[in-house]
């Protein structure tokens, strides 16, 4: 799909799209279109019962007197209602609703009678994301490439006409890039864990470096040197070398901590010798979701020329089950050296994360770390999919992920951590042990990565829910949602760029 801007004028072929609002009220293209036709929208609208309110449309094709060969009208409510998050999940509702159109043009109108409740320049901007968001599809392994439900059928050039289109235009650039680091995060969930091992990982991070990153892998030798033993420790049953992989973004000034974010990169997880079940094995190839947003916020903050220092940091390894693989009852050290014993193999990512964790407080004394992990199904079972588990040790922190999720639609909900709960973990033969039971299980492995983190202000988002099978939103068809690039990148945006 191809989108561009330009001022409102009514076009001479294609779909026409017009937001109504309540009332079936429309903008001035649309009168002039319903002026052109003889009132034939007028009439349709009232055949129909359509009123504008949000989320209902008409097709209104053949009309005569006018260019476009169909008029689409989008019901949109009250224009007080369209915040930036509206018109970008609007702008999905459109490109859905589009696919069945035939030809390859069309144009979207982005104005109401009234005034609308955030310029009309960033509303066509935020439409524009909507879009592009939901065209995305994987199709990489299908021998017949067929178009899937809600993406790119219909047309093919979309044109958004605004008061304002220059401005749009310039709006849309940092969304757009915003939109390439969700389409990357997606492609890394979606892709099939054959093809996406830890090597071909690492080596893809590499490739981002054409984008203006600066990006390192460590290998299993490295990471041994720097007594990272127990993120090794849950890859010796793969014949996949471990990897540690860290891209850099210098957008801020020299002197500027730079904000941190950690990622889990199971790229598969069968359990190792606490094997799972085989139902639902398949899953686990998305098991590297938090990597995989890291990785796609990473690109989005270079798109985009973010002026902010940030560090992602992703551990990249297999956990399989073979003569070689870490036992229940296993020991190991850690980075810092603290003492894990190992009591379920299962609980893998929190030890891939501990030595990623210590490693870059350790290096880059960031202003603070997020670490996003698809760590336990204890979160799934608590929150659904509708948020992610969020722990912290930072009120402020959860405050503003708070904020920036309910204005995104990646909502996450704070969860509890606490001295009782710090107990649980704790082992009569090592320091701490990997698991704390069964009872508050995500609680539990949020406090074992606390214990990596310092004075560091740090949350650990839980993902298992929301970073694969993701939920269907106007936005997003995909199995692989990239969820938290949005997010994330939203944070950085309000908080922490410029200065």
């Amino acid at each position: 799909m191809k989108i561009k801007f330009a001022r409102p004028q009514l076009p001479k072929k294609g779909t026409l799209v017009l937001l109504v609002e309540k009332g079936a009220k429309l903008g001035s293209l649309g009168q002039s279109a319903d002026e052109a036709s003889g009132q034939q929208l007028s009439r349709a609208m009232k055949s129909a019962g359509f009123e504008g309110k949000k989320d209902t449309f008409v097709d209104v094709p053949g009309l005569t007197g006018v260019g476009p060969d169909r008029v689409f009208l989008a019901g949109v409510g009250a224009p007080e209602d369209l915040s930036a998050k509206a018109m970008e999940f609007l702008g999905g509702a459109l490109a859905g609703k589009l696919q069945g159109h035939k030809g390859t043009e069309a144009t979207i109108a982005v104005e109401c009678a009234s005034e609308l409740n955030i310029a009309e320049s960033d509303a066509a901007a935020r439409l524009a994301s909507g879009m592009k968001l939901r065209t995305y599809r994987f199709d990489t392994y299908k021998s017949k490439k067929k178009p899937a439900k809600g993406a790119d059928q219909g047309p093919q050039n979309i044109t958004i006409v605004s008061a304002d289109h220059l401005k749009a235009r310039k709006a849309f650039e940092p969304l757009s890039a915003l939109a390439d680091g969700v389409h990357l995060a997606r492609d890394l969930v979606n892709e099939p864990p054959n093809i996406l091992h830890p090597e071909e990982f690492a080596k893809r991070i590499k490739g981002l470096s054409k984008s203006g990153l600066k990006v390192e892998v460590l290998g299993e030798s490295q990471m041994k040197k720097l007594g990272m033993e127990t993120l090794l420790a849950v890859g010796h049953g793969s014949e996949r070398e471990s990897k540690l992989a860290i891209m850099r973004w210098s957008g801020g000034p020299r002197n500027q901590k730079p904000v941190a974010f950690v990622g889990k990169g199971v790229t598969f997880d069968t359990g190792g010798i606490s094997l799972k079940p085989g139902a639902g094995m398949g899953d686990m190839k998305g098991d590297m979701g938090g990597a995989a947003c890291v990785t796609g916020l990473m690109l989005a903050l270079a798109g985009r020329k973010a002026k902010v220092n940030a560090v992602g940091i992703v551990g990249l390894v297999e956990n399989m089950p073979d003569g070689r693989a870490q036992r229940p009852g296993d020991i190991v050290n850690s980075m810092s050296g603290q003492t894990v014993e190992v009591l379920n193999t299962d609980a893998e990512g929190r030890l891939v994360l501990a030595d990623a964790l210590w490693y870059t407080q350790q290096r880059f004394k960031p202003q603070f770390m997020v670490d996003l992990a698809t760590l336990t199904g204890a979160i799934l079972i608590a929150l659904g999919k509708e948020h992610a588990g969020m722990f912290s040790n930072s009120d402020e922190l959860c405050e503003r992920l708070t904020a920036v999720g309910h204005a995104t639609g990646e909502t996450v909900w704070r969860m509890p951590l606490g001295p009782a709960y710090d107990k649980m973990i704790n082992s009569d033969f090592a320091d701490m042990k990997n698991i704390g039971g069964r009872e508050a299980g995500a609680t539990t492995a949020a406090q074992f990565l606390q214990r990596f983190v310092n004075d560091v202000p740090w949350v650990h988002l839980d993902v298992a829910g929301t970073a694969m099978g993701s939920k269907k939103t106007a936005i997003n068809q995909s199995w692989g949602g990239g969820w938290g690039v949005r997010l994330l990148d939203r944070l950085v945006a309000e908080h922490y760029e410029g200065k």
